[in-house]
């Protein structure tokens, strides 16, 4: 005699507060970290990337690589033809970013393509140093770099560590939405959510599906979740979402959440949402939410403002709680679920570990921190002190960046998941930034011992060759 169950319907988990995430799967599986899994060549590992159709659905693209061969060619063929300066890696390398614009409007006025040495910034993988050096006008970004090579699925990555490498076009996204004279209060966000229509429909399906069921009704009730649920829309501000940096915070995003509702094995030991929750201490309808948000205290700062250190992981995981009441409205006021703060404590102290074995992570670390960077330079005016407006960097029409489909919506993530005699359909992200709060002085971290401006002082501009825009 087959068992029955009784059920208890328990809506848990992130209908996205701000943030992109828009991959139209209800499964996947994690890639190996770095080059060829966990640093330099070899390994089986898979390349994990996604695409947006003319539709505007983003999906997974998924290439695997036995032992690593393909990509191994790639790094072969690519250090072959790299100038070795630029292929050695470096504690850190320094760009004048009025020195990488002028030799951009140089090639663009003559029509020549921009060198991958410039879409890559010279293989710098972290923003570790900005620097404003006023007799001469330059600021500077300094941290460690490397030669690098486009993985199988578009990401460009080091040949040394794996980790990915800050691009050209982030770049001028996030120099974009702070610019000189421009709006100081800008938030970038990316929010994905269910529809109030969608909502309700799923409510009244949670109440047609009360009575005996058993764990054999759980493929039957995730797929009436996914139709009832349908189509969730895409949201994002503060930045163009025709943008790389866009589709970077979509698919962060949304990996995040198949983490937490245990629909994607993360390559570093965090315990999901959905393993940690008591059905008891979840509030039935409750849709608990979890999005990025920069660590604000991420700033060390000179005395004179002239240079600042990136400190710390740079990225936090937070958890919010909304009800979703008669007709799908959502409404403030739940209360955030122990599961749901566990997670996130976990997801942020491990955060580190999983931005090195996972691409997208570090990536989006990276977009944090040139939007801090970004911030930094409009908040300590050097565009004026240098005489400098971004120039082509900030011309769509010269430069452009907006070249991507628009993510504009996304199918439904969904698990079931039976908890003893009570049955959980958690579905599932978020990222706000508000870069300009991490220069609140409650924030900012001083230079007690001058290191950050010992670290300035060290680099000296009045050698360097006409047209020469890095150097280590």
């Amino acid at each position: 005699m087959a068992c029955s169950f009784r059920v208890r319907r328990v809506l848990a988990a992130a209908a996205v507060c701000v943030a992109v995430s828009v991959l139209a799967v209800t499964q996947m599986h994690v890639d190996g970290g770095g080059i060829g899994g966990g640093g330099g060549i070899g390994g089986n590992f898979q390349n994990a990337g996604v695409i947006v159709d003319a539709q505007g659905v983003l999906r997974v693209n998924r290439v695997m690589d036995q032992g690593g061969r393909m990509i191994a060619q790639r790094v072969q063929a690519a250090l072959a033809t790299m100038d070795p300066k630029l292929a050695a890696q470096s504690d850190s390398r320094k760009i004048s970013l009025n020195r990488l614009e002028k030799a951009m409007a140089e090639k663009l006025a003559q029509g020549e393509p921009l060198t991958d040495e410039m879409k890559f910034l010279a293989g710098l993988w972290r923003v570790q140093h900005v620097f404003f050096y006023p007799e001469s006008g330059d600021i500077v970004l300094a941290g460690p770099a490397e030669g690098f090579v486009e993985d199988l699925v578009g990401r460009v990555r080091g040949v040394h560590t794996g980790r990915p490498v800050l691009e050209l076009q982030d770049l001028a996204v996030a120099l974009r939405a702070f610019p000189p004279q421009g709006n100081k209060q800008t938030v970038i966000g990316v929010s994905i959510d269910p529809t109030q229509e969608g909502l309700d429909r799923m409510r009244q399906f949670h109440q047609a599906i009360s009575g005996n069921v058993s764990p054999a009704d759980a493929p039957r009730i995730a797929l009436g979740m996914r139709q009832n649920l349908g189509m969730q829309t895409v949201r994002i501000d503060g930045v163009s979402p025709r943008t790389h940096f866009a589709q970077v915070l979509v698919e962060a995003d949304y990996r995040m959440k198949l983490i937490g509702i245990e629909l994607e094995q993360p390559p570093v030991k965090i315990q999901s949402f959905v393993a940690r929750a008591n059905p008891s201490g979840v509030a039935r309808n409750a849709l608990q939410r979890w999005y990025f948000t920069p660590d604000y205290k991420c700033l060390r700062v000179a005395e004179d403002g002239m240079a600042l250190e990136m400190v710390g992981q740079g990225v936090r995981l937070i958890s919010e709680a909304e009800l979703v009441a008669e007709g799908g409205i959502r409404v403030q006021g739940a209360t955030v679920s122990k599961a749901s703060s566990a997670f996130c404590r976990q997801f942020t102290e491990m955060y580190p570990k999983l931005a090195d074995a996972e691409p997208v992570y570090a990536q989006l670390r990276n977009l944090i921190d040139l939007s801090v960077a970004a911030a930094f330079i409009q908040d300590a005016d050097f565009y004026s002190q240098a005489n400098w407006s971004l120039g082509v960097l900030g011309d769509e029409q010269k430069y452009p960046v907006e070249t991507y489909e628009t993510p504009t919506q996304v199918e439904s993530a969904v698990n079931v998941v039976w908890k003893g005699n009570v049955l959980m359909t958690p579905i599932g992200g978020g990222v706000h930034l508000e870069p300009l709060k991490s220069l609140d002085e409650s924030n900012k971290l001083a230079d007690e011992d001058g290191k950050v401006a010992a670290a300035r002082a060290q680099t000296s501009l009045n050698n360097l060759p006409e047209g020469q825009w890095w150097w280590d």
